[in-house]
């Protein structure tokens, strides 16, 4: 049997982190941003942590190796 291969664009948008929570980067802070308020832009600043729900998906679905 082929190895399974790791999808490149989940690889690309997710990382764990060592307790085995999701990682990704908060979207809306690329363009347009004259109308977003400076508070907003900076909490989008920060990385989000996925919701325990979606986690499983992304685990053996998207990355098999993570």
């Amino acid at each position: 049997m082929p190895k399974m291969k790791t999808k490149k664009s989940a690889a690309k948008r997710y990382s764990f982190t060592g307790t085995g929570k999701v990682k990704y980067k908060k979207q809306n802070l690329r363009h347009i941003l004259t109308k977003k308020s400076s508070k907003r832009k900076r909490n989008l600043r920060h990385t989000g942590i996925l919701s325990s729900d979606n986690v499983p998906v992304i685990k053996k679905q998207l990355l098999p190796y993570g």
